[in-house]
């Protein structure tokens, strides 16, 4: 356990290769319909934890896709190099978060999200868990400590 009492969350793709640990609780945690997630999620919403960089450490070989989102930030997008599964990224404008996939928790059940983005890019049968906040479009997550 961490000295703050948070208890540190472990997770890793599908073949083991790409292992990690954090060790603070998620900034926020939102379901993404942009165009390119649904690429990224074979055609639903991307599941993702928004995590301070600073307490994730990520260990294994990883592929780097490097890409504009529909936000207009480049985003760097990590993937196992031997299963394919998809582990998260970061957008250059905010190196101090990385973008966490919640499906590749150990447990994914510890984090749900909290807020559904990019509404006016799904699909027009896409489902939107009523109880949770939508935005038509992209919501930037807080800056870091300090700023």
């Amino acid at each position: 356990m961490s000295g703050d009492g948070f208890v540190p969350v472990t997770g890793g793709c599908l073949c083991g290769a790409i292992r990690y640990t954090l060790t603070a609780p998620p900034v926020t945690a939102r379901t993404c319909w942009c165009r390119l997630c649904q690429y990224l999620g074979a055609g639903t919403a991307t599941a993702n934890m928004i995590v301070p960089r600073d307490a994730l450490t990520l260990t294994g070989a990883m592929g780097d896709y490097r890409s504009v989102a529909d936000s207009g930030s480049v985003m760097h997008r990590n993937f196992c190099i031997t299963c394919g599964t998809p582990i998260g990224g970061h957008a250059e404008p905010r190196p101090h978060l990385y973008v966490l996939r919640i499906g590749t928790l150990d447990d994914p059940n510890r984090y749900a999200p909290q807020s559904t983005i990019w509404t006016a890019t799904a699909p027009h049968w896409a489902v939107f868990d009523p109880a949770l906040p939508q935005a038509a479009g992209q919501t930037l997550p807080p800056p870091p400590a300090g700023n």
